[in-house]
């Protein structure tokens, strides 16, 4: 098992590398960089794209006699500047390197817009994004495996039918249609007023006691978490209960009843860790991404400030430090967490051996 990790540690680099090179360079042929955001915004107010997508003539000709749309009227001096604070005075390939030298050493920069290191930008958005990853996850686990269980142990019954129906409906119901729903529900909408309408916590968390913070933190987060979790039912609990009819049906468990043990003892005694190996093994790899998906909409009409809004937000801006900083960071958790899922296969069921697997 030990070979095996190493060579999955070490397929790390040329993976990650390979993430950092495709993107770095997609953004080379993208208009609308940090330079062209900051004329945009010096010379009109607006947003660069309105510059790009006018498509006029007079923009034309401006493009042929400048390297930036819209940066007439200003000194090639100022957008000599403008490029060496951001960078872009040396060539692309410099520029990769440097970055990459600068990962290794797990120093991502600053914004380019914020005045914040990515690093510290990252850690104050992650509580959002942990609280929906993290209760999500759990809850469609708690819910799901008891769910699956009783539908595999019921197939057919009416039971296991209209369980069914609910959670095709459920899973085919958007999450942002779904967040909207209980604010008007349950959040002073136009119905009752039970659940605040934003935030992860009160403006007078500080002052609450130990009890009380508690309490303020799940009153806030009962809605987000319910409108990020209602998708997640169906594919966990039909993969449960598809799981549990397979072992069912295998020699070992009729061989085990043939011997008088109860129900109960088959499904829980020999049954279930073979059956539970795949949900198990895959709650890393859930959470992840869960909390790496962060919803950009959830966090936005419940006005969450979360990592969903701040990639969307790194894109928008062209915030390059941001967007590549936090592809690197999460692109090599996510590889890890693809290893832990691995182990946690060999946790459940140490019958299993990669390394044979691979010989």
């Amino acid at each position: 098992m030990g070979a095996y990790i190493l060579r999955r540690l070490l397929l790390i680099i040329p993976t990650l590398l390979g993430i950092m090179i495709v993107n770095f360079t997609l953004t080379q042929f993208v208009p609308g960089g940090p330079i062209e955001q900051v004329i945009a915004q010096l010379e009109g107010g607006g947003d660069v794209f309105e510059g790009i997508s006018g498509g006029s003539g007079d923009a034309a000709g401006a493009a042929e006699t400048d390297a930036y749309t819209g940066s007439r009227g200003l000194p090639p001096e100022f957008i000599a500047e403008l490029e060496r604070e951001f960078g872009f005075d040396k060539p692309p390939l410099e520029r990769f390197l440097n970055m990459m030298w600068n990962y290794i050493r797990f120093d991502f920069g600053d914004s380019y817009f914020r005045s914040i290191g990515v690093l510290e930008l990252v850690l104050e958005k992650m509580p959002v994004s942990i609280t929906l990853g993290l209760w999500s996850t759990l809850i469609a686990y708690l819910v799901s495996i008891p769910l699956g269980i009783r539908k595999a142990v019921n197939d057919g019954s009416r039971f296991d039918t209209w369980t069914s129906a609910l959670i095709i409906v459920a899973y085919a119901i958007p999450g942002f249609l779904f967040a909207i729903l209980l604010l008007v529900l349950f959040a002073g909408g136009s119905y009752f007023q039970i659940f605040p309408l934003r935030g992860l916590t009160g403006d007078n968390f500080e002052d609450l006691s130990l009890l009380g913070k508690i309490g303020d933190y799940f009153w806030h987060i009962t809605l987000p978490v319910l409108a990020s979790t209602i998708s997640a039912f169906a594919t966990l609990t039909l993969l449960t209960k598809n799981s549990f009819l397979d072992e069912i049906k295998k020699q070992y468990v009729v061989t085990a009843r043939a011997k008088g043990l109860k129900d109960s003892s088959v499904l829980y005694g020999h049954v279930f860790r073979n059956a539970m190996l795949i949900v198990i093994a895959g709650f890393p790899s859930v959470f992840i991404g869960v909390f790496f998906g962060g919803s950009l909409i959830i966090e936005t009409i419940f006005s969450l400030d979360g990592l969903g809004r701040l990639g969307f937000e790194a894109a928008v801006a062209r915030d390059y430090p941001v967007i590549f900083g936090t592809l690197f960071f999460f692109g090599l958790i996510g590889l890890v967490v693809g290893i832990l899922s691995d182990l946690m296969y060999v946790l459940v069921d140490p019958r299993i051996d990669f390394e044979t697997r691979e010989g």
